[in-house]
């Protein structure tokens, strides 16, 4: 375990995100390719401008004071329409929605790159059938092999009442939306920033890189989410994915630390830190 400051998380060694991105010779080029490279740039520059908010990561943010928090940014609160997906949104799922009580839909969604064995993508059907719940759940194409022949056995005849499977989903207004309860996330650093914009809980699930960092803040920092135990072959099981649902649905102090963490950081660009942080580096800019 390395402590950079004792405000900050403890950081397991075997988590560094350069050590998650794939096998031995993947991680050291991108350790010397660009983990090297970014150090030497960033000793180089006057500020850098982060999308987080101090309100989330202050002790980060007091120990580095050339880091400037200037978010939550999202691609929602642009003037315009965003572009540059990785795949084609099914906005259909909007209107299902509307169809579903207030603080009952589980959404399930893990980034553009995660891909399981035939095992566990059966495992997490299983366990979003195991709940009883209504759930929007995105699988990609590629997020597993043969996914037309994938699912478990009647499992779409059987959830077909409460259950809508999507390719892509637009995400910030899936999350905004009233009927979501929670939000299954791979705790990519874009999707925890849009989850806790929306004061939603999190069952956590990360694979690569930053993600098991963001899942220490979301478990034991902001205490907003849960994470999940492996069986001894690595396997995530359905009863696993089933328990820990029912316990973030059924303790309501999550969702509430998350509505409370959701106003703070929400309230730091509309005057807060991230507001006069971008200010601040509009002010230098004019300087130059």
């Amino acid at each position: 375990m390395v402590e950079l400051s004792p405000n900050i998380p403890l950081m397991d060694s075997t988590n560094f995100f350069w050590a998650n991105i794939g096998d031995e010779a993947t991680c050291k080029i991108l350790f010397d390719s660009v983990i090297i490279k970014t150090i030497i740039a960033v000793k180089s520059v006057n500020w850098i401008i982060c999308n987080s908010s101090y309100d989330l990561e202050p002790g980060t943010f007091s120990l580095y004071p050339e880091f400037l928090s200037i978010g939550p940014l999202l691609a929602s609160n642009r003037l315009g329409k965003s572009a540059g997906y990785f795949w084609q949104e099914d906005s259909a799922c909007l209107a299902w929605l509307d169809q579903q009580p207030t603080n009952s839909v589980i959404y399930a969604a893990y980034g553009s790159t995660t891909v399981f064995d035939h095992t566990q993508f059966q495992e997490v059907a299983l366990g979003l059938e195991l709940t009883n719940r209504p759930f929007l759940w995105v699988v990609r194409q590629d997020i597993t092999s043969n996914i037309d022949y994938a699912y478990p056995k009647g499992f779409k005849d059987r959830v077909h009442k409460r259950g809508l499977m999507v390719s892509w989903a637009p995400q910030q207004q899936v999350l905004s939306h009233p009927s979501i309860a929670c939000f299954i996330s791979h705790c990519g650093w874009n999707s925890t920033i849009e989850g806790i914009s929306n004061g939603v809980s999190f069952l956590c699930w990360p694979f690569l890189a930053d993600q098991f960092a963001n899942q220490t803040y979301i478990c034991d920092e902001w205490k907003i989410g849960l994470g999940l135990s492996k069986d001894e072959i690595g396997i995530i099981r359905k009863g696993e994915i089933k328990d820990k649902l029912e316990h973030l649905l059924t303790d309501k102090s999550y969702k509430e630390r998350a509505l409370n963490l959701q106003d703070k950081i929400m309230d730091s660009i509309r005057g807060g830190s991230s507001h006069k942080n971008f200010n601040k580096f509009i002010e230098w800019i004019k300087d130059i």
